[in-house]
């Protein structure tokens, strides 16, 4: 999944809502053991990341890899509040404008050297960088000074108030200075072989295969339980499923079909935990509006009728999901349930687009244009199935009302670097995970255009730069909750993407692993704290 990804973002957030749990009984806290040290977990990933330096990954394959390896100031904990992770504490002045961080002693990266502010300097002066391509800059260009006061004290000033400022400095920022001070962050062999302070070290990447990490003995929280992480690369769920089965993978996120269907007998009951629970998170077709046929938003409009988004739900996730209408899921405090809704009017789909124009002159069942069918291609990543069939049936409601739809699917990283990133598409199917924080500016502003950055479909409207500026200017919820409320009545109408799904997140883990304790921030937030007793333990990591 393409995702909006810093840590005030997703990689971090999959729930909204600890009620939301669907948990076994065997996933409760098993607090009363007394955890053993050993063993691996064997992680499947139907993607590869594309590059382990955070602040210039756009993917969730890549954060993945980088949670375990990085660390930043602040961090969400399981109840998605936002407590100190490199830093011990920090103190906020009266007027919002000031935050100083104290960090904790005696951090050492992966390599020994040990841990200070001059890393946080260094970070920070690397994403403001004109030169670092990175997607997530804005934030902290934000910061008017940045400064080290002393090894373990560092200080940023705002020249305005900023909401998101003390849940930015998540792991995006913090860099080893003195491996990449004279590098070039574009270029650096430290993309594909990291040096980070977090709970495991990175040990090896085999290209299309598996990554390899192992534990961090000098880990400040304690040494995982774990002797190491292997994410093994397969993109197709299929396959995936058949290692699961076979025991090959120890953690994988179902299909709505394998959680539903598949994984429902003695083996799995025995060998495995399933969990569910809304993803924080939201599948969407995204449309090029540079393109021609695109930039009229009555022909968005016509094609978000066209679409039984019920029917995508129930076809596609087999009903475990909700109907997407905005850049917000339900039950979270931004989310307004009031836009304007596309309810399935096929009929009012072909009179939106004979308004535009379009009209089926040679009575071949596709409507033209000045001579041209309406004919497009939906681009998504390979072995991402719920994509895919999402896909077929968008295709199967536009062919009853004269669309024609072509459907590739795509390598990830050159769906992301040679078609996203070079907006060399007319429509695609992606997601996006949520922030805690509602603050969407580098999706939706106007500026935000650029090769690498995050609105690669060109939206730009006025007043929404307005509202984003506005709604992060203030502390004032009940101020910053009016502006998000009509940028969703704005997106809603102008239809930039039309918003289709927020799928159940559906985990499944070995039962070998012990420590698991479900949160609202999901399950995986605390993996250095998981173990396997040693009766059940099955690999010995090579060193």
């Amino acid at each position: 999944m393409y995702f909006y990804h810093h840590f005030r973002n997703i990689c971090f957030i999959l729930v909204a809502s600890i009620s939301f749990f669907n948990l076994p009984a065997q996933a409760q806290s098993n607090s009363g053991r007394n955890p053993s040290f050993g063993d691996k977990i064997i992680i499947g990933s139907g993607a590869e990341a594309s590059n382990l330096i955070p602040m210039l990954a756009s993917d969730s394959a890549s954060h993945e890899v980088s949670g375990f390896i990085f660390n930043g100031l602040v961090k969400y904990d399981k109840d998605l509040t936002l407590i100190g992770d490199l830093a011990e504490s920090w103190e906020i002045s009266k007027d919002g404008l000031e935050i100083t961080f104290h960090l904790k002693k005696g951090i050492k990266w992966h390599d020994g050297v040990e841990f200070t502010a001059d890393d946080v300097l260094f970070g920070y002066k690397t994403i403001i960088d004109e030169k670092t391509p990175s997607a997530y800059k804005e934030d902290f260009l934000q910061v008017k000074i940045a400064e080290v006061v002393d090894k373990y004290t560092f200080k940023v000033t705002y020249d305005k108030p900023f909401a998101p400022a003390l849940a930015s400095w998540g792991s995006l920022v913090v860099l080893p200075k003195h491996i990449l001070e004279k590098e070039d962050i574009t270029k650096t062999s430290f993309s594909r072989n990291p040096v980070g302070t977090g709970p495991f070290k990175f040990k090896e990447w085999v290209p299309g295969q598996k990554v390899i990490l192992t534990a961090n003995p000098d880990y400040f929280e304690g040494r995982p339980y774990l002797d190491g992480v292997t994410i093994r690369i397969i993109p197709d769920p299929t396959t995936m499923f058949l290692e699961l089965k076979t025991q090959g993978l120890d953690w994988i996120g179902l299909t709505p079909l394998q959680y539903k269907k598949q994984t429902e007998d003695k083996f799995f009951n025995e060998n495995y935990k399933k969990f569910k629970y809304p993803s924080f998170a939201y599948t969407y077709l995204g449309f090029n509006l540079k393109h021609p046929w695109f930039s009229e938003k009555k022909v968005r409009q016509a094609i978000a009728y066209a679409l039984d988004k019920e029917e995508i739900i129930k076809g596609v996730l087999l009903g475990m999901g909700s109907i997407s209408t905005g850049p917000y899921v339900p039950d979270t405090w931004p989310y307004n349930p009031n836009v304007k809704k596309y309810e399935y009017n096929p009929q009012k789909a072909k009179e939106l687009l004979a308004e535009a124009g379009w009209s089926d002159s040679d009575n071949d069942g596709i409507l033209d244009k000045d001579g041209k069918p309406f004919e497009f291609t939906i681009l998504t990543n390979m072995g991402n199935t719920a994509r895919i069939k999402t896909a077929t049936i968008i295709q199967y409601r536009l062919s009853k009302v004269g669309i024609k739809v072509n459907i590739r699917s795509l390598e990830w990283s050159a769906f992301i670097n040679w078609f996203i990133d070079k907006k060399r598409f007319e429509a695609v199917i992606l997601g996006w995970s949520i922030s805690l924080d509602p603050d969407q500016y580098d999706i939706w502003h106007s500026t935000k255009t650029k090769e690498k950055e995050l609105n690669f479909v060109s939206f730009a409207n006025p007043e929404v730069d307005k509202l984003l500026e506005r709604g992060r200017r203030t502390f004032d919820i009940e101020k910053r909750k009016q502006a998000y409320f009509r940028i969703q009545e704005i997106i809603a109408e102008e239809l930039p993407y039309i918003f289709l799904y927020v799928p159940d997140s559906l985990p499944i883990v070995s039962s070998r692993f012990q420590g698991i304790e479900p949160a609202p921030i999901g399950i995986g937030y605390n993996i250095e704290k998981w173990y396997v007793p040693k009766r059940l333990q099955k690999y010995r990591m090579q060193e």
